[in-house]
């Protein structure tokens, strides 16, 4: 099939890579001919795991193209794919301005029929909009135009396997024709497996707020309780690991630590909380989840504040700066949270990550940045862990204890291993965990 992506952002360059990859053909289009022109070239504009390869691969094979002209990226699409940012107006609600732009765009230069299918994380009640903003750009074509919703549910670091191996595909749609275009377009996908769930239009767009909405409570929950672990002098990793073993629950997003970040949870939880207000109901649980993953940042900047006394003149390493690891998303992430809290309160904060570089510098530019972790802990009264990068578990802890002034780790990810840190000397400070000293001599 012909598929447009209107939108070449994180979800839109996955899809067209995904889409490309099992063999259909592709147009993804941005304004930005600039970035046109190096996606063309196969240069990735941010970093995550297998994209880049499959980009190259796919448009020397002629089955991706990119264009900086709807026109042209439209032109004999069976599906065309918005997936424009929907960032947050300063009320929470979801600013959805570039949708209706990017709907308009393609009504006016729409030749014939066309499966629109709305991909960015909107409201419910946004699919009848567009629809109504194509008609209103193209009454003579309002009657083939079939929007539909399909959600994206990608995880930034893993996008690729969950685009191309997706746990589940959502379809809300209207019209008959809508459901049977996009069945054509996941056939490749669904007959490797992939269950496809088809619905009205409104329970997807909603599906996606609540699916993003209670990831973020399990993430909330997780941590309320590392506060009250710390009360009663418990392990909250025993305590979830406990919990996660029934399926009931799970183990996955009951990790205690610096909280979520990332595009995503923040603005959908805030968006969610808006839009049920605005369709008269309070949601007050989405207050509390997003008030507890405040708190965990705090409770972090607590713990380095509680060891070190002091925080002036005091030198701190603060390793991981994306939201996450596999990513160099540094958008509301919690690690550049603590690196602020930590130098307003007059600490010297030197920060390394695999992955997130320049852009930390305008996001905080009083952070000093080193080139890799031992650079930073160079001097370090205090190493703080923000990000669980894998290569972190393989650092070597007796160079490191050579290396800093105060043997001081607090793991803000509940991520290294207490005993192999503090076997080479270091005090161990985790979320929801008794601290760890390390053993006498002797």
């Amino acid at each position: 099939m012909r598929v447009a992506v209107i939108g070449t952002g994180h979800v839109g360059l996955i899809t067209c890579v995904s889409m490309a990859e099992v063999g259909h053909d592709v147009a993804g289009m941005d304004a930005d001919p600039d970035k046109m022109a190096s996606l063309a070239a196969g240069v990735m504009p941010f970093y995550e795991p297998g994209v880049g390869e499959l980009l190259r691969s796919n448009v020397a094979a002629g089955r991706l193209r990119f264009t900086p002209d709807t026109a042209d990226a439209v032109a004999g699409a069976d599906v065309v794919f918005i997936c424009v940012g929907t960032p947050p107006r300063a009320s929470g609600e979801a600013n959805l301005l570039a949708v209706e732009h990017a709907a308009r765009a393609v009504a006016v230069v729409a030749t014939g029929p066309l499966v629109v299918a709305q991909k960015s994380t909107v409201p419910a009640g946004s699919a009848h909009r567009l629809r109504r903003t194509m008609a209103l750009a193209r009454p003579d074509l309002a009657d083939g135009f079939h929007v539909v919703s399909n959600p994206e549910f990608l995880r930034e670091g893993h996008a690729l396997e969950d685009a191309l191996r997706p746990e589940r595909l959502l379809v809300g749609a209207e019209s008959v024709r809508g459901h049977e275009v996009m069945r054509q377009l996941y056939l490749p996908f669904t007959a490797a497996g992939a269950p496809l769930i088809e619905t009205d239009i409104h329970s997807a767009e909603l599906a996606k707020h609540a699916s993003n909405a209670f990831l973020s409570m399990k993430i909330s929950f997780a941590n309320a309780l590392a506060r009250i672990a710390e009360l009663a002098d418990a392990d909250v990793e025993a305590i979830v690991d406990v919990m996660g073993a029934d399926a009931r629950i799970g183990r996955e997003f009951l990790g205690a630590g610096l909280g979520y970040g990332g595009y995503c949870f923040p603005k959908d939880l805030v968006a969610f909380q808006h839009l049920a207000a605005t369709l008269g109901y309070d949601f007050g649980l989405l207050r509390e989840v997003a008030k507890i993953n405040d708190e965990a940042v705090e409770a972090a900047v607590a713990k380095v504040r509680e060891a070190l006394w002091n925080l002036e003149a005091k030198r701190v390493a603060l390793l991981g700066l994306s939201f996450k690891p596999e990513t160099d998303d540094i958008r509301f992430s919690p690690s550049l949270v603590v690196a602020r809290r930590l130098i307003e309160s007059g600490a010297e904060v030197i920060g390394f990550d695999p992955q997130a570089g320049e852009s930390v510098r305008a996001e905080v530019p009083d952070l000093e940045l080193a080139a890799d972790p031992y650079e930073a802990a160079r001097g370090a009264h205090c190493l703080v862990l923000g990000t669980g990068w894998e290569e972190f578990r393989s650092l070597d802890w007796d160079k490191l204890a050579e290396l800093v002034a105060f043997p001081i780790v607090v793991d803000g990810r509940n991520f290294l291993d207490p005993a192999e840190v503090t076997a080479a000397g270091f005090t161990y400070h985790a979320m929801g965990r008794p601290t760890v000293a390390p053993a006498p001599p002797g």
